[in-house]
């Protein structure tokens, strides 16, 4: 069994933290969010990756590798432009397949926690005979997430917005899926699978998309804001409530206090500085006697700062709730 693991997305609601490092190698309770999603893929028994990559592609290899650290090989699959969400798979069917295109493989995206039962989803989308299964909950907030609409028998029937009222069951970012859902793309062509695949699929092939129903975990890692509140959660669990896991080489002064804040590689915190409930990206050095809350810091880079954004001390400020 193979899986495609989704990491070329520009990360958008993530920035500035993204201007740094793509979505899937943000840390997570110290921990990179692609390195977590791969050591429950290798638990799940799904040991051949394949990763695409686009936005900076650099910051995934440098802390995936060939994957042999974590017990799994790992080929990846460049997208210069982007390809989107069906334009991706499609681009990595010969590394997926390698010619047998009758063997399902998984979709994974890169930058979500669950722990969805794979081998039920995997026995659900073989039943079936499905194009596509996707993993579903139901859906935790309609205001926040976009909606699957199934039938009485799983059978995909249509996706709906944000704030849409009516229930409706939410994708957790793993999916069972056939070569055939995407051979009639063309390689190098960016397409969207929720907003033009899947439907047309379902046109052409009625029932070929489905979705497996679960009561999986979900952790999203949507905004700055979800990153922290995620790490102090998975700190919490284990035992380290208020202190998630730093990144290497971080040096704080003595008398700087840190609370509640996830620190990335090569940060330095100056003396008398206070920081609290912040998240600090690679490089960042806190200027002595400062204080920062509630906010994500990069270092400034010329980009022009939006609406509730700031410059201050050649750092680039965002704070987490605009």
């Amino acid at each position: 069994m193979r899986a495609l693991l989704l990491c070329a997305g520009l990360g958008t609601r993530l920035r500035p933290l993204t201007r740094v490092r793509a979505k899937a190698a943000v840390p997570v309770d110290g921990e990179p969010l692609v390195r977590r999603v791969i050591a429950w893929l290798e638990s799940a028994g799904i040991r051949d990756l394949v990763v695409n990559l686009h936005h900076r592609p650099e910051s995934v290899a440098a802390v995936v590798g060939d994957g042999s650290d974590l017990g799994v090989r790992v080929r990846y699959s460049w997208e210069q432009p982007v390809l989107g969400s069906a334009g991706g798979p499609r681009r990595a069917l010969p590394l997926l397949t390698e010619g047998d295109t009758a063997r399902p493989f998984l979709l994974v995206n890169g930058d979500t926690l669950t722990d969805v039962d794979v081998e039920a989803l995997l026995r659900e989308h073989t039943r079936s005979g499905a194009l596509v299964t996707m993993a579903l909950i139901p859906n935790p907030r309609p205001d926040k997430y976009g909606g699957v609409l199934l039938d009485e028998d799983g059978a995909v029937t249509g996706f709906t917005r944000r704030g849409m009222p009516g229930p409706s069951f939410h994708f957790i970012g793993v999916q069972a899926a056939q070569a055939d859902a995407f051979a009639s793309l063309t390689d190098g062509v960016a397409v969207e699978s929720v907003g033009a695949l899947y439907p047309e699929l379902m046109r052409a092939r009625p029932r070929s998309v489905r979705g497996f129903v679960s009561t999986a975990s979900f952790q999203d890692i949507g905004t700055p804001a979800d990153l922290l509140q995620t790490s102090l959660a998975l700190a919490a669990l284990d035992g380290r409530a208020g202190r998630p896991g730093h990144g290497e080489r971080v040096t704080m002064a003595p008398d700087a206090r840190v609370v509640r804040s996830l620190l990335w590689d090569d940060v330095a915190v100056g003396a008398g500085a206070h920081v609290h409930e912040c998240i600090l990206a690679d490089g960042v050095t806190i200027p002595p006697g400062s204080t920062f809350a509630r906010c994500a810091i990069v270092d400034d880079d010329g980009t022009p700062p939006d609406v509730h954004q700031y410059i201050r001390d050649g750092l680039f400020v965002a704070p987490l709730d605009p």
